[in-house]
C-alpha cells in the first residue's frame, strides 16, 4: 500500500467516484467540468456551470509555517490555492471570464483567530482585483464562515464558483483524437503576473508532501495539525524544518506554499485568439499526470515522452519518501499543471502564447489510436504504464 493511501486520501479518489458515478454526467461527459442546460436564463444557445473545490490540506501547512514564522500573509496564499483550483478547472472547459465565487470557511477559533480570516477574506479580493487586470472578472459574494471546532482542529478554506457561458465557446474535450499533440504548461518558475518564484507544486498530494518533508517535531509540538490514529510511521517522516533553506535561495516552507497557479491569462489568450485550434484541455490537480485518462472521448494511447524536468520541489519530496515514479507521477504534477491538445502544426502557437506570460510551454506527448485507453508515461529511462 502506497503512503498516500496510508494516510488516509487517494489520488484517484475511487470511492468518490463511486458514490457519485449515478449523478448526472451533464451534456457533455468527457469535458473537464459537468455543463447542464441554461437553467438561469432559459436559452439553449446557453449552458450554466458550478464548481467546488479548495486548498485541501495546504492550509495545515500555512497553520504551521504562520506558527512558526508569525508571518500571517501567508494566508493570502492559501485563498489563492483555493480559487486558483476552481477557477482553472472552468478554464478547461473554455469559460475565461464573468465568474461569481462564494467561499466556505471552517474553523477552529481556539486555533484560527479572526486575524487569520481577514486575511483569507482580504487575500481573495486582491487575487480578483489582479486578474481583473487581465480581463478575467470574477465576482465575490461573500459566502459561509463557520465556527465548527467539533469537525476540525485547524481550517478548511473552500470555495464555489458558476458561471453562464455561451456553449458554442465550449471545450468538451471530444475533439481529441490520434494524431494530437499535447502541450504542457509549466507548474513552475515566475510568469509575469506572479511576484515571486512558484515551485510548482498546487494544490494536490499536500498531505504526502507535508508529512515527508517536515520531521517528527512538527507532529510532537502541533498534535492538531494531523490525524492521531494515523501510524506513527507514516506521520512527519522527513528530514525538514520549514525554515531550513532549498537550493534556490528560499525555504522548504516556501517552496511547499507556493500559491497555486492559475493560468487564467494565458488561456483567455488562447481561448480568443486560438478557440478553434483547441481540441482539449486538461488540469493536472488530482490524480497527476494520469488525469488526461478521465476525459479521453474513445480508446486512446496517450504517450507522455517529452516531459519536463520534475522541478525541485517535488525531487525534495521524493528524495525524502522514497516513492517511486508510478506513485510521485500519479499524486503530483510533477512539472506541468495544463495540458493543451491541438494538431502539431498549432503547438507553436501555444508555446508561444504562454511564453508572452512568462510560462514555459513544450510538446511532452500525443494521442495514438489504441483498442483501449492507455498512458505511457517516460520518466527519465524508465517507461510506466497506467
Amino acid at each position: 500500500m502506497s503512503l498516500y493511501s496510508q494516510r488516509g486520501v487517494s489520488a484517484q479518489k475511487e470511492e468518490v467516484h463511486k458514490a457519485t458515478e449515478k449523478l448526472d454526467k451533464g451534456l457533455y461527459p468527457n469535458a473537464f467540468c459537468r455543463i447542464y442546460p441554461d437553467f438561469l436564463g432559459g436559452d439553449e444557445g446557453w449552458v450554466n456551470l458550478m464548481h467546488a473545490d479548495g486548498a485541501g490540506t495546504k492550509s495545515i501547512l500555512a497553520y504551521l509555517y504562520w506558527k512558526e514564522t508569525g508571518d500571517i500573509s501567508v494566508w493570502k496564499g492559501i485563498a489563492r490555492d483555493s480559487i486558483a483550483m476552481n477557477l482553472d478547472d472552468l478554464l478547461c472547459v473554455g469559460i475565461y471570464d464573468n465568474f461569481l465565487f462564494s467561499s466556505t470557511i471552517d474553523r477552529n477559533k481556539r486555533n484560527i483567530p479572526g486575524d487569520v480570516l481577514g486575511a483569507i477574506i482580504d487575500g481573495t479580493q486582491e487575487f480578483f482585483d489582479e486578474l481583473s487586470g487581465f480581463g478575467v472578472r470574477i465576482r465575490y459574494l461573500g459566502g459561509e464562515t463557520a465556527d465548527t471546532g467539533d469537525l476540525l482542529r485547524t481550517i478548511s478554506v473552500n470555495g464555489t464558483m458558476a458561471a453562464r457561458w455561451p456553449k458554442k465557446k465550449l471545450i468538451t474535450n471530444d475533439r481529441i483524437g490520434p494524431g494530437d499533440v499535447i502541450v504542457g504548461l509549466a507548474s513552475s518558475g515566475q510568469a509575469v503576473y506572479e511576484a515571486a518564484y512558484n515551485s510548482g507544486i498546487g494544490s494536490n498530494g499536500l498531505t504526502s508532501a507535508r508529512h515527508d518533508t517536515l520531521s517528527k517535531e512538527y507532529g510532537l509540538r502541533y498534535p492538531e495539525s494531523f490525524d492521531g490514529s494515523l501510524d506513527e510511521s507514516v506521520t512527519y517522516i522527513g528530514p525538514y524544518r520549514l525554515t531550513d533553506q532549498a537550493e534556490w535561495g528560499g525555504s522548504i516552507g516556501e517552496l511547499l506554499l507556493s500559491p497555486t497557479r492559475t493560468y487564467a491569462p494565458v488561456l483567455k489568450t488562447l481561448l480568443e485568439e486560438q478557440f478553434d485550434r483547441i481540441h482539449g484541455l486538461i488540469h493536472c490537480s488530482g490524480g497527476g499526470q494520469t488525469k488526461c485518462m478521465k476525459y479521453l472521448p474513445g480508446n486512446f494511447r496517450v504517450v507522455k515522452d517529452g516531459l519536463f524536468e520534475p522541478p525541485i520541489i517535488f525531487r525534495l519530496i521524493q528524495q525524502a519518501s522514497g516513492s517511486d515514479n508510478r506513485e510521485m507521477y500519479q499524486v503530483f504534477n510533477m512539472g506541468h499543471r495544463l495540458e493543451v491538445f491541438t494538431d502539431e502544426s498549432s503547438a507553436g502557437r501555444v508555446i508561444a502564447a504562454a511564453e508572452r506570460f512568462g510560462i514555459e510551454g513544450k510538446i511532452i506527448g500525443r494521442v495514438e489510436a489504441a483498442d483501449s485507453k492507455s498512458l505511457l508515461l517516460k520518466a527519465g529511462d524508465e517507461e510506466i504504464i497506467y
